[in-house]
């Protein structure tokens, strides 16, 4: 395989994880808006008949939200996070292969 070759690969992985990685994040900040949407209105519902009830489904839709944007924006792979556990699992990989 050239050098050539190589770098096209290369810029392509590239491509296709930054096009990820921006989908995933618009993706999020959509889920984020219509949850503020909805929820506002509910809470504004709730306050309107005189009951709390709206703290039930901000709790629980507000849980998914935190858990999907830790997902996107800890976990999902070429973040800071994510490639620092892999170097240091790869580090430790290696350390372990020379014994």
């Amino acid at each position: 395989m050239n050098a050539t070759h190589t770098i096209g690969a290369n810029e392509r992985a590239i491509e296709h994880l930054a096009l990820r990685r921006a989908r995933a994040k618009l993706g999020w900040g959509l889920h984020a808006a219509v949850f503020l949407a909805v929820n506002t209105g509910l809470v504004a519902l709730s306050l309107a008949t005189g009951r709390h009830w709206a703290i039930y489904p901000l709790l629980g839709w507000g849980l998914g939200l935190a858990i999907h944007g830790l997902a996107v924006w800890v976990l999902a792979p070429g973040n800071n996070l994510m490639e620092r556990m892999v170097a240091r699992e790869r580090a430790a990989l290696q350390a372990r292969d020379r014994w």
